[in-house]
C-alpha cells in the first residue's frame, strides 16, 4: 500500500480530528464498509453517505488501523491487543477508545463491549 490517506476533519499530522484531539488521540481506521481511513466514526459520518461496516473476527488480520505518530499500519487483531500501545513505537493510545470499539470492530465479551 502506498501512502495513508487520512480524510475527515484532520487537525494535525498525527490524526487528531476536531472531534477527538487529546494527546493519546493518534490512531485513524480504515473502515470495512468504504476502505477509507478516518480518525473517528464521527468523521466517517459527515464525509460519507452509505452506513458503517464493522470488521469481523475473520478479517482482524487485516492492516486498518494508523498510528498517526510513528505512521504503521497495524493489523486489527495487533491494536486491539496492544494493551493500549503502539506496538512499533509504544506512543499510548487514548484508552477510552475501548469503549467505542464495537463501532468499528465486530467484537464480544472477550474484549469487555456489550455485544
Amino acid at each position: 500500500m502506498g501512502e495513508v490517506i487520512i480524510h475527515g476533519a484532520v487537525v494535525d499530522e498525527e490524526t487528531r480530528c476536531v472531534h477527538y484531539r487529546s494527546e493519546r488521540d493518534i490512531i485513524a481506521i480504515r473502515f470495512a464498509c468504504c476502505g477509507r481511513y478516518y480518525p473517528c466514526i464521527k468523521c466517517h459520518q459527515e464525509a460519507e453517505t452509505h452506513l458503517v461496516r464493522t470488521w469481523k473476527p475473520e478479517e482482524w488480520d487485516q492492516k486498518a488501523v494508523f498510528c498517526g505518530s510513528c505512521k504503521q499500519e497495524l493489523s486489527i487483531r495487533d491494536y486491539l491487543s496492544a494493551a493500549g500501545a503502539c506496538p512499533s513505537c509504544g506512543r499510548s493510545f487514548n484508552p477510552g477508545c475501548q469503549k467505542h470499539w464495537h463501532l468499528y470492530f465486530e467484537i464480544g465479551q472477550q474484549f469487555g463491549c456489550p455485544r
